[in-house]
């Protein structure tokens, strides 16, 4: 029965490890689009439409990072940290697109009509929301190693 059952869940693992990395491909291209858009969405000055796909963005990477975790709880040893990039490019972006704003003079801040754009709160908001999540499954992580030696 022991022996079962610990086939059982190294099948589950498995399986679930396979999974993952159907998630992270899914999430990394999510992420590519949103940050494509993202980038249209400041050079162009509002000639598109705010971006408004943070919630499902969000969601999608949520999944992806808290499916990531439940196999590390699950005792799988070696859990691949590709989710760290998520991060790292938003952070860049981010950063990189406010230093662009800043030395044209807040040129991409404003619409040719001079209306105010959302643009730069929206990416600064995702950057925060995904170093949150991050943040968050380090936590986790943490807590299994405490709790589970």
């Amino acid at each position: 029965m022991m022996k079962e059952n610990f086939k059982n869940l190294k099948d589950i693992k498995s399986v679930e490890v396979v999974i993952n990395r159907h998630l992270y491909l899914i999430c990394a291209f999510v992420t590519v689009v949103v940050m494509s858009l993202t980038v249209i969405e400041f050079f162009s000055r509002g000639r598109f439409p705010s971006l408004k796909m943070n919630l499902f963005y969000m969601g999608v990477l949520g999944i992806y990072s808290f499916h990531k975790e439940l196999i590390r709880w699950l005792g799988q040893r070696r859990v691949e940290r590709q989710g760290e990039y998520f991060v790292y490019a938003w952070i860049l972006l981010t950063t990189f697109l406010y230093v662009i704003n800043f030395f044209s003079k807040d040129y991409f801040a404003y619409s040719a009509q001079g209306y105010p754009l959302p643009v730069l709160r929206e990416a600064s908001l995702i950057t925060l929301e995904v170093l949150g999540i991050f943040v968050f499954t380090r936590i986790l992580k943490i807590l299994k190693n405490i709790l589970i030696k």
